[in-house]
C-alpha cells in the first residue's frame, strides 16, 4: 500500500469523529454567533439581521455585568473553600485516618446526588419557620434568619449548598493525586530532619500543583454554570442579588423569549470565560515546579 494510500485511510477514518465534532460543537457556535447578529425574539420570529445591536444592548447592560461580579464572587469562594477543606480531608485519608474506606465511601454522597433535589432539602434546611438551621441557631439565643430573603443570609445559604455538594470532587481528585506522588523525596525529607509542615510546604503542596491546577480549573468551569441552586434555594432573590449569568440568560432568553439577546450574552461569558481560565492556567502554572527544602 503506497503512502498516499495509507494517509487517504488515516484521514478517512477520522472523518466519522470530524464529523460529530461539527455537529454537536462549531455548528452550534456559528449559528449562535449568527442569531446575536440577529433580532430574533417572540415578536419576530425571523432571523432578521441586526448588525450589533444586541452586543451594543449588552454593553449598556448593567445587570448583566453585574450578574457576573457575582458569578466571579461565587465561584471564587466556593472553589477555594472547596479547594481547602478537599485537601484537608485527602492530607488525612492519605495519611492513614484509621476509618478512610468508610470516610471515602460518605465523601461520595454528595456527588451522587442529583443537585436539584439537594437544592430542595437545603431550601428547607433554611427555612425561617420550621428549618433546622434555625432551630438549631434558636438553641444558643439566636433570633430566626431570613435566609432568602436577606442579601447575605441568601449569598451564605447558596455557597453552603455549593461546598457540601461539591467537595468531595476535590477530595477524591486530590486523595488520588496524593496517592500516586514518589516516596523518594519524602524519604529524603524525613532524613534531613525536614518538619512535617516544611516537607508539605516544600515538596507534597509543588508536587500536587498540577493535580490541583486541573481540579480548580474543572470546578471554576463548573461553578461558572451555577444554577440549580439559586433557581431552587433563592430564585435570584432577594430582588436579584443572587443572580448569575446562566440565571440571567435563561430570564432573558427562556422567560421572556429574547433569543438573540440571549445570544449574545452567552457567547460574551464564553469569550470571558476562556481568557479567564487561560490567565489562571498560566498564573497556577507558576507554582507547579517543587521547590528545595
Amino acid at each position: 500500500m503506497s503512502s498516499l494510500t495509507s494517509k487517504f485511510y488515516k484521514r478517512l477514518f477520522l472523518l466519522p469523529g470530524l464529523l460529530l465534532l461539527i455537529a454537536i460543537i462549531i455548528f452550534p457556535l456559528l449559528f449562535t454567533i449568527r442569531v446575536s447578529m440577529a433580532n430574533w425574539n417572540v415578536s419576530h420570529s425571523g432571523l432578521d439581521w441586526a448588525g450589533g445591536a444586541n452586543w451594543a444592548r449588552m454593553f449598556h447592560d448593567a445587570n448583566f455585568w453585574q450578574s457576573l461580579f457575582r458569578l466571579f464572587y461565587f465561584s471564587f469562594i466556593t472553589t477555594t473553600l472547596q479547594y481547602i477543606l478537599g485537601f484537608t480531608a485527602a492530607m488525612y485519608a492519605w495519611k492513614g485516618f484509621a476509618s478512610r474506606r468508610f470516610f471515602r465511601v460518605l465523601w461520595l454522597v454528595p456527588l451522587m446526588t442529583t443537585p436539584s433535589v439537594m437544592a430542595i432539602v437545603w431550601r428547607s434546611i433554611f427555612r425561617e419557620d420550621i428549618g433546622a438551621a434555625n432551630g438549631l441557631l434558636s438553641k444558643f439565643g439566636v433570633d430566626p434568619i431570613a435566609w432568602s430573603t436577606q442579601i447575605f443570609p441568601a449569598t451564605v445559604t447558596i455557597t453552603i449548598a455549593e461546598v457540601w455538594q461539591w467537595t468531595p470532587f476535590m477530595f477524591l481528585i486530590l486523595l488520588a493525586g496524593l496517592l500516586s506522588l514518589p516516596k523518594e523525596q519524602f524519604l529524603s525529607a524525613e532524613i534531613d530532619g525536614a518538619t512535617p509542615w516544611r516537607t508539605f510546604w516544600s515538596i507534597t503542596f509543588p508536587l500536587m500543583a498540577p493535580i490541583s491546577i486541573g481540579a480548580i480549573i474543572i470546578r471554576l468551569i463548573e461553578a461558572s454554570k451555577i444554577f440549580d441552586s439559586i433557581f431552587n434555594l433563592t430564585s435570584a432573590g432577594p430582588g436579584n442579588s443572587t443572580e448569575t449569568p446562566a440565571y440571567y440568560l435563561y430570564t432573558r432568553g427562556l422567560r421572556e423569549f429574547q433569543i438573540s439577546y440571549g445570544a449574545t450574552m452567552g457567547l460574551m461569558y464564553l469569550i470571558l470565560a476562556i481568557l479567564t481560565l487561560t490567565i489562571l492556567g498560566k498564573i497556577f502554572a507558576r507554582v507547579s515546579k517543587p521547590r528545595g527544602i
